[in-house]
């Protein structure tokens, strides 16, 4: 589990993060949703050490990240998988390059090693025999799963994901959604995912997580979501004019 607790983030004056206390738990889709500002994605930062928060801490299985010394960051971080939001790909290497990058970063795995677990990660997000593509000659929902390739290269315990979906049409996010999920489920990992996609929180909310003006506004699974009273929750929720009428069909 990941537990955040009494994380405040100022930004000069600006309270960007208010007393912000919250867990993430193992073999579950966690979401982080909220409108743009609220401070999710600085929540996010704070989780994966991008960002210091101004007081708080952040546990990793009671391990207190933030007083680590560098040598323990590090092999922490080790044990993280990051997909970005724009998938930052190298554009000037080729698939299987991108995802043996952090094989060569950080293991001592023999190159046929490392090629094998290129190959089998390729495998996994449907991308075999697209080794020698580059990202120009991908798609986005294919360079998408590129990155999850990279991401889960390592056989990490934790998997961080910031607005997967941003960018794809519908039908593209729901195979990412997919994706993410099974990876999460067959690995039982803890995956974090920073979204705003109503899709992805009906689908895959397993644990969601409500930011809302820098604090922490609502907390439960896809199944409470439109049955709760909580009003900022509604507010968030329901700007979505596919969730109005189905709202309204629930009520009716």
């Amino acid at each position: 589990m990941i537990r955040a607790e009494h994380i405040f983030k100022n930004f000069d004056d600006q309270v960007v993060l208010n007393d912000v206390s919250c867990s993430f738990e193992q073999g579950k889709a966690n979401l982080i949703i909220g409108r743009s500002g609220a401070g999710k994605t600085v929540l996010l930062k704070i989780l994966i050490g991008l960002i210091k928060p101004s007081s708080g801490q952040v546990f990793y299985d009671n391990i207190d990240f933030y007083s680590l010394n560098k040598k323990q960051t590090r092999e922490l971080r080790m044990q993280i998988g990051m997909l970005f939001q724009g998938s930052a790909l190298f554009d000037s290497m080729n698939v299987e390059d991108n995802i043996r990058f952090p094989l060569d970063m950080f293991s001592n795995m023999t190159r046929k090693e490392k090629d094998k677990r290129v190959d089998y990660c390729l495998d996994r997000v449907n991308l075999t025999g697209n080794n020698k593509k580059y990202p120009s000659e991908l798609s986005g929902g294919m360079q998408k799963r590129v990155g999850i390739a990279r991401a889960i290269v390592l056989k990490p315990n934790y998997l961080f994901c910031d607005e997967p979906n941003s960018g794809l049409d519908p039908k593209t996010s729901l195979v990412i959604d997919e994706l993410i999920y099974a990876i999460t489920k067959e690995e039982n990992i803890i995956t974090v995912i920073n979204t705003h996609d109503m899709n992805s929180v009906m689908e895959i909310g397993d644990n969601i997580i409500l930011i809302h003006e820098g604090q922490l506004a609502w907390t439960g699974t896809k199944d409470e979501v439109l049955s709760s009273d909580n009003k900022i929750l509604q507010g968030f929720i329901f700007a979505s004019p596919f969730l109005q009428r189905l709202k309204a069909k629930m009520n009716a």
